[in-house]
Formats: structure tokens, sequence, C-alpha cells
């Protein structure tokens, strides 16, 4: 229940909103201020619970790798939003190391100036992008102390493209000497693969432009953000943009014999597990699966089950199968027409096939069991409370209970049938 100061400013807010058909142009210009100063002190007081939300790992415990995603989510709010609110939290609010050590705000003279309703969340964003550059990380403490008292003294007065613009002058004044000239890189063109228990690392070095610019080409392509609301960040992206580039040429490309092919598993069954599925993987090149990784790469790839006795020895090799036959893969794409998840606009070529009913417990390889869906939100899935379900024939996506208590199912919006 509210508390008496909740429920009586709400009754004191209801008054006003009544007086305003008979206020005055002068009172209704007071209004206006008045409402930005509340809105920004409310804005205010939703970071300050985001940062404490996020200090308490909240999110965490319930699946979100990412804050934003979490927020985005449960707010209905764009991902861009979601992120600015997240990046301002952590700018104004103070937090508590993992040992319980309390770290003041980063922006304290920012952070009074936003508590108090006399700049918006939008000044602090620029206050905090402006001292995050790598020109304010050369200034001494003192100065870039008093850069961060002078600026929202300023934000009062300027709108947050003006205080952007003297920031930067700011901040470019004090550094005087800038950066430090670039060092000539060695003249080499370079790849490493290296294979660890759990994947492997990729290094490279390209001195030829030609050739480095064709491959951060086709990155680029490819590793933008899915949908409003992913938050991954620009090298998580980068390095899912390189996979899934390199399996895309698997399936499609001309390739020697070796390639032209998706994942293939090689599944490893204990003799007394043979009746309770699979529990580890491995991979020709990427080492060990997880189990949780096991779950998602299986819904969709080549597997050839090896059975091992208790001594570790092979006693049966099995044929590879597609875990999707083609006919049915194609039968999906018609119904998906990429990934199903709404507001994902990832094509067919650029998503896998997903058992709602995982396929290592048993689900069928069917029509009614499956669904597709982009690398991003085929995660999504396995790893956080959203579910999936096919309803009337086309998939549709449940949300957890804490980002909508009443689990509205929520569908994508499919043009053709929009049409129709």
């Amino acid at each position: 229940m509210p508390s008496n100061s909740i429920r009586l400013a709400q009754q004191h807010l209801a008054a006003a909103s009544d007086e305003l058909a008979t206020a005055s142009e002068t009172e209704l210009l007071s209004v206006l201020t008045l409402c930005e100063n509340l809105a920004r002190r409310v804005e205010a007081l939703s970071t300050a619970a985001i940062a404490t939300l996020d200090d308490q790992g909240a999110f965490l415990t319930r699946g979100y790798r990412s804050t934003a995603r979490a927020l985005a989510d449960l707010l209905h709010v764009d991902h861009l939003d979601a992120r600015r609110r997240t990046t301002v939290a952590g700018d104004v609010h103070a937090r508590t190391t993992l040992d319980g050590t309390p770290l003041p705000a980063r922006l304290p003279a920012t952070a009074a100036a936003f508590a108090d309703g006399d700049i918006a969340l939008r000044h602090v964003e620029v206050i905090g992008r402006v001292l995050a550059t790598d020109a304010a990380s050369r200034l001494a403490p003192e100065q870039w102390a008093s850069v961060e008292t002078q600026l929202p003294a300023d934000a009062t007065r300027l709108n947050p493209s003006e205080l952007q613009t003297l920031g930067t002058a700011l901040v470019a004044l004090l550094d005087q000497d800038g950066a430090e000239p670039d060092s000539t890189p060695a003249p080499v063109n370079e790849l490493r693969l290296t294979r660890h228990a759990s994947g492997g690392s990729i290094k490279g070095r390209f001195e030829d432009p030609a050739l480095y610019d064709a491959i951060a080409a086709a990155i680029d392509a490819k590793s933008a953000p899915l949908t409003a609301d992913d938050d991954r960040p620009a090298a998580q992206r980068q390095a899912e943009a390189l996979a899934d580039v390199c399996g895309y040429v698997l399936d499609h490309g001309d390739l020697p014999d070796t390639g032209g092919r998706r994942p293939v598993l090689t599944v490893l069954v204990r003799l007394e597990d043979l009746e309770h599925r699979a529990r580890s993987a491995m991979l020709e090149f990427g080492g060990t699966l997880t189990p949780a990784a096991l779950r998602t790469l299986a819904c969709d790839a080549g597997v050839i089950p090896v059975v091992m006795n208790g001594a570790g020895q092979p006693l049966d090799i099995g044929r590879a199968t597609r875990t999707i036959p083609d006919g049915l893969r194609r039968a999906v794409t018609a119904r998906d027409r990429g990934c199903a998840h709404p507001g994902c606009d990832r094509p067919p070529s650029w998503s896998e096939i997903h058992h709602i009913h995982h396929w290592e417990h048993g689900g069928p390889t069917a029509l009614n069991n499956l669904v597709m869906l982009c690398r991003a939100h085929h995660r999504q899935i396995h790893h956080t409370d959203w579910a999936v379900r096919i309803r009337d024939g086309l998939p549709e996506f449940v949300p957890p209970k804490w980002i909508d208590p009443h689990r509205t199912p929520r569908r994508k919006i499919l043009a053709h049938l929009a049409a129709a």
C-alpha cells in the first residue's frame, strides 16, 4: 500500500491537473518549468533504482548478462534509451565492490545537480561522455575534477548539444600536448588460431589495407545490433559476426570437400547413460562444449554419436545425421521468414533452428516443435526465463513474469500475414 505521503502527493497532483483548465498563461508557463524539474528528479530517482538493482545483481539472477537489455524488456523502451539510463546510473550513483567497500559516484558534482533537478539525464550523459574521452583521461586529476565541477553549472543554461560543444572545447584546451604520436605497425599479415579447452582465440594483424578492408567490410555488415534491444558490446557483436560469416560460407560457399556443412558434433555417451541422452560433446576444432552450449548448438547441427565404455574406449561410432532435414528447414523458413522473435529482422540465412522442447530431452524434430532464431535470441531462449511456443501454427514468445506479471505472449508482425 502507498504511504500517507505518497497518497497525499497523488491527491495534490490530481487537484493541480483539474485546475489547469482555468490557469492563466503565466501559470501554465510556471507549470512547464515545475514539471520539467519534477521530471528530472524522477529521472534521478529512476537511475538510482537502476544502480541499486545492478549493484545487487538483480538482473543477472534473472538470466540477463546486460542491465540495458533487461531494462528494454521490462520498460518497453528502445535499447538506446535503456543503455543511456544504465550509463547515467553508473556515473552518478555510488556503488559497492564485491567485498562491500563503498565507491563514490564517478561524477559527484554532476550527481548533485541531477538530484536537485537542475540538469536533465541528457546533460548527465553528455558530461559523462566528454569526461570519458582519451583527451580527458590525459588531464591531471585536479583538472579533471575542475571540469567535472564546471560542466554541471554550465548545463543549467545550455542544452545538451551546446554543452557537448563547450565540454569538448574545454577539455581540448586543457589537453594542450595532445595524444602521443602513433608508432608505425610492423609490416606483416598474419592470423593465428589457438585452440583452448573450451573454444579458442584468434589473433591477427594485416598490413595490407585491402586484405583488412575485405575482412572489416564483411564483419561490419553483420555486426550491427540485431534489434533495438540488442545491447551486446561491439567486440562481442564483431566476434559473432565473424562466426556468422564463416558459418554462412560453410553452408553456401564453394569450398573444398571438408567444408560446406554446419558444425558437426561428436557426442560422447557413456554406455550406462545411453538411455538418458548426451551430456557432453566435442567439436573438431573448438574443444569440449558445456552442457548449455551443447543444447544450443545441438538444435541445428550435424551429429555423430560415439558410445564409450567405462574405460573411455569407443564401442560404437554412428553416422553423421542432420538434426534438421533440409525439407523441414524450408518449411520453418517459409513460416517464420527469419528470426521469429518480435522486432528482430535477421533473415533466414543468418538464423538457426531451435527445438522448443529440447532435442537432448527427446523433443521431436517436427514443425510444431521448431522455431527460427538468430544467434542472440537463440542464446536468450536457452539462458533466460523467456519461453517460446507454437500457438495456432505460429511461434509466440512469453516474457518472464518480472518483465510482464501477466506474461502476455508477444508475436512478430509478419508483413504477408498483416496484409492478409
